[in-house]
């Protein structure tokens, strides 16, 4: 789907099917995507098109009742989706793939004391005496920003804010020095100036430690601060890939205008906001043609008759949509998206959007 080099990850023809009492939901519908070493990926859509699903194959967390249909995942030359076995799971999961999920209490034991949740990590992952993975341990709770961690180190979860939680979340997942981390929904719990803090952190520390990262979110607004790289998704599948500015500034996909036309951050006063019309459709039945062909505005005949292609816009920006064909009439992209650039300009010099990128 790209030329990129470095590839850290890539995912080939992935499927992900659930068996739900005498019915089966395909979650995840044939996504091919090269992850590059070092780079932020944001991975955005409605709650429900397989963001989480889809990253969840990475870690073998996926619930007991889903599997890897098809499809391979490469990491370290090794197909990730062959992997059967709890035990050799550990092996990844967390000591090169970590994960931040967006309510930090169900990661954290409220019963044990921040500092040792650390310590055991390093103890763990990294094979440190007790002693070492204690000044480790210290040493990661500063770089998060938590002041006198080595006062803070003998407390617990409850005597922590739901941003400092967070931060020790980040912290814990750290400490094995993954190769990878995922950070799912990581700021949804929090108040908005608490989540700017947290987008700048894990942005920071990606560019420190050269660790990749993939965030997933329903919020454009924390894209344009944090991603390298776009990837929506619709329904289960990848339906447009490229560079932020890309997705931003020059979007070819109907679903992605309707998610950048839905920003809140961009609306003004007197103005209703933007929805998108109707509801995605429903994983149990067999998808013909486009699956956003029925909310869309720009859906033609062949959207309800024929899955598109990914086309290429440029090497490194590619959108399943028919309008993309060359035999495909001529539209311009929603006023609000039109202006975009304009709008994003403004919001960035009044701090808005998460502040600068």
């Amino acid at each position: 789907m790209s030329e990129q080099k470095n590839i850290i990850l890539s995912v080939k023809d992935l499927e992900v099917k659930f068996k739900v009492r005498d019915r089966v939901l395909t979650a995840i519908r044939n996504i091919s995507m090269d992850f590059e070493e070092g780079k932020v990926v944001a991975i955005v859509g409605e709650s429900g098109s397989g963001k989480s699903v889809f990253t969840k194959t990475f870690t073998g967390m996926l619930e007991i009742n889903g599997e890897v249909s098809k499809g391979e995942i490469w990491f370290e030359g090794q197909d990730l989706a062959k992997i059967k076995k709890d035990s050799d799971w550990e092996k990844i999961r967390g000591k090169k793939i970590a994960t931040v999920f967006q309510d930090p209490m169900t990661s954290l034991n409220p019963v044990k004391k921040i500092g040792d949740q650390i310590s055991e990590v390093i103890i763990k992952h990294q094979g440190k005496s007790k002693a070492e993975a204690k000044k480790m341990a210290i040493e990661m709770m500063a770089k998060v920003g938590i002041k006198d961690p080595d006062l803070r180190y003998d407390e617990y979860p409850f005597m922590y804010s739901g941003g400092m939680r967070q931060r020790i979340v980040i912290a814990i997942a750290l400490a094995c020095r993954p190769r990878i981390l995922i950070c799912d929904e990581p700021t949804t719990a929090l108040d908005v100036t608490i989540q700017a803090q947290i987008i700048r952190l894990i942005k920071d520390l990606s560019e420190e430690y050269g660790f990749t990262t993939i965030y997933i979110t329903h919020d454009l607004g924390v894209v344009a601060n944090v991603a390298d790289v776009v990837a929506v998704m619709y329904a289960g599948q990848i339906i447009e890939y490229g560079k932020v500015d890309e997705i931003f500034y020059d979007s070819r996909h109907p679903y992605t205008w309707g998610l950048l036309s839905s920003l809140p951050q961009l609306g003004e006063k007197g103005e209703d906001l933007f929805a998108i019309r109707g509801t995605p459709p429903s994983l149990f039945e067999e998808i013909k043609g486009d699956a956003f062909a029925p909310r869309s505005n720009y859906a033609m005949k062949i959207d309800y008759e024929e899955e598109p292609p990914f086309f290429k816009v440029t090497d490194t920006h590619y959108a399943k949509t028919w309008l993309l064909d060359p035999r495909a009439p001529k539209v311009e992209p929603p006023a609000a998206v039109k202006e975009l650039h304009e709008r994003m300009l403004t919001l960035t010099s009044k701090g808005g959007i998460y502040g600068e990128r």
